[in-house]
């Protein structure tokens, strides 16, 4: 039993390494179990507990860098509210609180407002120290960094040219893209994100640092720099990689002495690397508790700036990457806009940190979809947060 448990682990760590481009072997801990993985072991078609417990031990199933909290916790006081005629309208009708969370197999519901805890669900034997997979929730984080380099000096400016800091890219179509160019996934580079396609960019392209330079810097420019949205999952990775550059350091001490300990943070978190001792993953794949996600989504309500008035970010930093794109209205510095000043930050099974500033209200979200990303899914969790923010209004 044992044995087939390591297996079956093991395959999942080399299974996500697929999925997500890496280029590591498995951990040591199952460094001989030599099977390849099944087709259907990809995290991205687990279901039921498996998905669950990928989504919940990224640590033990890929290189991953440790994000340490500070000795100060911003302690988040818990008045919990009575939800029980909360509803959730949707196109097939009315739904309870309830009956949403296990509809749209939500495994954590956390709504703060004002600094208090009114709503905290676990499902699927999580709890408040679980940690799980924020998939790009994490391009959010890292925009939230780059202003704080911005801030700290290390970066001019939104308007710096990207091979400012990354001059291999010099002599590519990366020539003339500035750093907002990329914030806004508007580089005009070419890129497939067709998932559905093997031989798109998306499932062809190398994720290890040097290798994506390199096939980066082959790919022509089709549209003028800030004019195009076209969505590039390895342009966040880039941008990893230029904050990398600037600072001379990497990332996840870089969040940890800037956001995750100054603004108090409870817990320990974790972020993938893409191969063993490398960079991070600019966009993907923090795993951090509940809690933890609420609290990023009040360090971003509070324009960066922590408990005792320091400032992390440039002053309206947090407004600059919430104005909409010249490419796509519905998109800033990677956070998703909803109108009326809301946003997000989302990642595919339905992780989520929905912000409110109007209500000063967040909500944070872990999930498990059955699949990566539906309409039908997204437009449930709009729905939901929705009903949130009228359910809590002032």
């Amino acid at each position: 039993m044992i044995e087939t448990t390591r297996k079956r682990l093991s395959q999942l760590a080399m299974s996500l390494g697929f999925v997500l481009g890496l280029s590591f072997p498995v951990t040591t801990a199952f460094a001989d179990v030599k099977e390849q993985p099944a087709a259907d072991t990809s995290i991205l078609f687990l279901q039921g507990q498996e998905k669950i417990e990928a989504f919940r031990s990224q640590r033990e199933l890929a290189p991953t860098r440790l994000i340490a909290p500070g000795t100060d916790v911003l302690e988040l006081e818990r008045t919990l509210a009575d939800v029980s005629d909360l509803t959730i309208a949707t196109s097939n009708g009315t739904l309870s609180l309830d009956e949403y969370l296990k509809e749209a197999n939500v495994a954590g519901l956390m709504v703060v407002q004002d600094g208090k805890v009114l709503l905290e669900r676990y499902l699927y034997g999580n709890t408040k120290d679980t940690r799980w997979i924020s998939f790009s929730v994490t391009k959010s984080v890292v925009s939230m960094l780059i202003g704080a380099a911005i801030e700290d000096g290390y970066i001019r400016s939104d308007a710096d040219l990207v091979t400012d800091y990354l001059p291999r890219l010099q002599g590519s179509g990366y020539d003339d893209v500035t750093v907002r160019n990329l914030l806004q996934m508007s580089s005009g580079v070419q890129w497939n994100e067709d998932y559905a396609d093997p031989a798109s960019d998306v499932a062809s392209a190398p994720y290890a640092t040097l290798e994506l330079y390199d096939f980066l810097a082959a790919k022509p420019s089709v549209a003028k720099p800030g004019e195009r949205f076209n969505y590039n999952t390895a342009e966040t990775n880039l941008a990893g990689t230029l904050l990398r550059s600037a600072i001379g350091n990497n990332l996840s001490s870089y969040l940890s002495s800037k956001i995750w300990g100054p603004f108090g943070m409870r817990s320990h978190a974790y972020w993938n690397l893409t191969e063993v001792d490398g960079g991070e993953f600019g966009g993907c794949c923090i795993s951090a508790t509940l809690g933890d996600y609420a609290r990023l989504g009040m360090f971003a309500l509070a324009d960066g700036v922590l408990a005792d008035g320091t400032r992390v970010l440039p002053e309206g930093w947090m407004q600059r990457s919430i104005e909409p794109s010249k490419g796509y209205d519905g998109y800033g510095y990677f956070w998703w806009l909803l109108g009326d000043g809301r946003y997000r930050a989302a990642g595919i099974f339905g992780q989520g940190i929905y912000i409110d500033p109007d209500n000063k209200l967040v909500v944070a979200m872990h999930s498990a979809w059955e699949h990566a990303d539906t309409p039908e899914d997204d437009s449930l969790k709009l729905v939901a947060f929705d009903a949130l923010s009228r359910y809590f209004a002032r």
